[in-house]
């Protein structure tokens, strides 16, 4: 069983996109299966592979999502935050702005799947 507190000392030290790899695998080492991030208000729902579902608190005050998705805008959203243009709370707009509702990543496959409201996978990456 995981708590909050390791989850959080693990962000702090890791939650960077150029760490990421290193979070998913430290995440699924102490027994995190998946974690849903909301672009809502940027809380976490983090599944173990125990059964353990551990709720981070909100980031950031409620953003609206849009009702129609669009790949393209999510695209460019996610890549000019990769590159550093864009801080958490401003590709959370961005995302949001995009309809994107949410992320999942697995840390077993190691991927990241971003849906709409809908639920439709809008992209699926593979975290390297």
């Amino acid at each position: 069983m995981f708590t909050m507190a390791q989850i959080d000392d693990l962000h702090t030290r890791l939650g960077k996109a150029e760490t990421l790899l290193r979070y998913v695998r430290a995440l699924e080492a102490i027994g995190v299966a998946t974690y849903e991030s909301y672009v809502t208000d940027g809380h976490s729902e983090y599944l173990g592979q125990d059964g353990c579902k551990v709720i981070s608190p909100p980031a950031h005050d409620d953003l609206a999502i849009a009702d129609t998705s669009d790949g393209a805008s999510l695209s460019r959203h996610l890549e000019r935050h990769e590159r550093g243009q864009t801080t958490y709370l401003e590709m959370s707009r961005g995302l949001a702005e995009s309809g994107i509702e949410k992320w999942i990543v697995n840390t077993r496959n190691m991927t990241m799947v971003f849906c709409d409201k809908a639920g439709n996978e809008m992209l699926v990456e593979k975290i390297t």
